[in-house]
């Protein structure tokens, strides 16, 4: 529900220092436009930018417990929402602990008092989390089990610095823009290796970690794992089980004392989560549920279907399931125009601090999350990694993908030449591209990974492949897609709730066999099931359509466009990473691209127009040798 910042130095006092971590929580202003806080204090200090989502009155942060002779014992402060923090004070208050508010930092805080560093165990939700303990001169970083929640930090010879996003660790002078061929690599990578940085020294705090920080060096604990556990509910328990399981953290994310809306595009996952919320407020006497899409001038009318990724265009779906349910529907309608402005992909580049290959995918989400914060939504529930839960994506269960000696979606854009090295790097030098072997690094990736999935004896090889994709879903394809929607959400102040992360839901679904998972061959039948008295016929047998892109050749021409000027200008950024060959192909191509197959080959011009903005804007020094 905010953004941190933080410094910690063993080696002086960083009072005089309170600018620099003001600049800090300044780079994070968009995260927290309700207000900012800070506590410094000897060798520590901790800042916050606040959305506030609870106890507007009492929940400013950082939080600060102090000792009956008025001392400071431990400070806290909190970006997310601790989905339990009601059931937590309940618990705290009859072990005598005492609260100012209702908010979720203070009771994060009393969780640490009482339960030490063990206490993330007893959180639910998403989060990351700076604890100061003052008596023991100890930081401690803490981030939610999937990773929902951004936090990065740069070790110092003398302690750390920290931060929601790496544009607050740029804001220190100790922290430079420098890229090596490593980051370079992870720029460019299919998936993301967990707690890796592109910026040099930058890292982030592992999903389901903490990092203690402390005067002789720094430690990591994994406090929550993927459990493989056996299934031996039949399909109907399963069945209800799921539904029980995610109504109650559809309920558990509807807590705040601000309106809450769902974003709603007719698929599945995000109509299950609307129906479920709506018939919770109804429940407690609410209102109608806001429930919001998102659609293209034209879209519906001239969609042009793709095989794998987008079989029908989300409109209609999306008005049928609001009807249905009875949801107050908005449709953000957007236009080219609104998708070719240069400055909102400079704004899209910004709140990522890192160069995209996906264009119009991200302006549209970035547009999307600013209408909804103009709408008075500063909080909305979201269908993030449904699929990944309930294998959703095609790749989890066609075997040409799926038993591939690679991550199952990287076996897919290796099929598009424009994609085989990584999505967006076909213009890249292939001179560079070889040096630095791409494909190497996303296989090696690969193969560590696989080491880390839990096993069940007596697994037979089918299962034991289908959980291992389920795995690398969750923990390698997932973050990507999770850290992108936190960014854009949180670039115009709107905290993305995503109730398929709960942890319960999560860890059951995770160890339901995948044959429940897809009965007779439709994807995602269970949790079709689960939610089938609640949606159309129409909507909750639809398949699977990925998030929209545009197809009109207006934006391919814009694209081209753009891409062209900075081709020719010798002198831009970017230059000495193009290939010029590759360069001139895509120049004089007859047509730029556009339709339903052309984001792939799109996503590489995309990817240089950002590159070029981000070495320039962020002042990249490119250190590859």
């Amino acid at each position: 529900m905010s953004g941190i910042a933080g410094w910690v130095d063993f080696e002086r006092d960083l009072t005089p220092e309170a600018p620099t971590v003001r600049e800090m929580a300044a780079a994070l202003a968009h995260r927290g436009p309700d207000g900012s806080g800070e506590w410094i204090e000897g060798h520590a200090a901790l800042a916050h930018r606040r959305l506030a989502l609870l106890d507007p009155e009492h929940g400013a942060q950082p939080a600060v417990m102090e000792s009956e002779a008025g001392h400071p014992v431990a400070v806290l402060t909190l970006d997310g929402a601790i989905t339990n923090h009601t059931e937590l004070r309940r618990e705290l208050a009859a072990k005598g602990h005492r609260f100012t508010g209702h908010g979720d930092a203070e009771v994060a805080l009393h969780a640490y008092l009482e339960w030490g560093a063990g206490f993330p165990e007893r959180l639910e939700g998403l989060f990351a989390l700076a604890v100061w303990d003052v008596r023991r001169q100890e930081l401690l970083l803490v981030r939610d089990r999937l990773g929902v929640k951004p936090l990065c930090y740069f070790l110092t010879p003398a302690g750390v610095i920290f931060g929601s996003e790496p544009k607050a660790l740029l804001a220190h002078p100790a922290v430079r823009p420098v890229v090596d061929a490593d980051g370079l690599r992870e720029l460019f990578a299919h998936s993301r290796k967990p707690g890796t940085g592109v910026f040099r020294g930058t890292r982030e705090v592992l999903p389901g970690h903490t990092m203690t920080v402390r005067a002789p060096g720094t430690g990591h604990r994994r406090y929550w794992s993927l459990p493989a556990r056996p299934h031996t509910d039949s399909l109907e328990t399963t069945v209800t089980t799921v539904r029980r399981l995610l109504s109650e953290a559809v309920a558990a994310h509807l807590r705040a004392d601000v309106t809450v809306g769902a974003m709603l595009s007719g698929g599945i996952d995000s109509s299950a989560l609307t129906a479920l919320a709506a018939r919770q407020r109804r429940s407690a006497g609410g209102g109608a549920l806001r429930s919001f899409s998102v659609n293209f001038a034209g879209y519906a009318e001239n969609f042009e279907p793709h095989p794998t990724m987008r079989a029908t265009p989300d409109a209609p779906y999306a008005a049928l399931a609001a009807e249905h349910i009875g949801t107050e529907h908005t449709e953000i309608l957007l236009d080219s125009a609104a998708l070719a402005d240069p400055q909102t992909h400079v704004a899209a580049l910004r709140s990522q601090d890192l160069p995209s290959p996906l264009g119009d995918m991200d302006v549209s989400l970035l547009l999307f999350f600013e209408a909804l914060r103009s709408a008075g939504i500063p909080a909305v529930l979201s269908g993030e990694t449904a699929d990944e839960v309930f294998n959703g994506y095609f790749w989890a269960y066609d075997a040409g993908h799926s038993n591939s000696t690679t991550f199952p979606w990287v076996s897919f854009e290796r099929g598009h030449d424009a994609a085989a090295g990584g999505l967006g790097c076909s213009l890249v030098d292939r001179t560079l591209r070889k040096e630095l072997d791409f494909m190497e690094y996303a296989d090696q990736h690969y193969r560590d990974a696989l080491t880390e999935v839990p096993r069940l004896a007596g697994e037979g090889p089918a299962e034991r492949r289908a959980r291992e994709v389920t795995y690398l879903a969750l923990t390698r394809w997932a973050p990507t897609h999770l850290d992108r929607a936190d960014r854009m959400s949180m670039a115009h102040g709107v905290q993305l709730r995503p109730p398929f992360c709960d942890r319960a839901l999560v860890e059951y679904v995770y160890n339901v066999p995948a044959e429940l998972k897809r009965v007779n061959g439709q994807e995602k039948s269970l949790l079709r099931a689960a939610v089938a008295d609640l949606l159309p016929e129409r909507v909750l047998n639809r398949p699977k359509s990925a998030y929209p892109t545009v197809q009109e050749a207006a934006y391919g021409e814009f694209v081209r466009y753009r891409f062209g000027d900075v081709a020719e200008d010798r002198s831009a950024p970017v230059a000495p990473l193009l290939d010029a060959e590759a360069t001139r192909a895509a120049l004089g191509a007859a047509a730029a691209p556009s339709g339903a197959f052309a984001w792939v080959e799109r996503a590489s011009m995309e990817m240089v127009l950002q590159l070029n903005t981000w070495l320039a804007e962020y002042r990249v020094d490119l250190r590859l040798q």
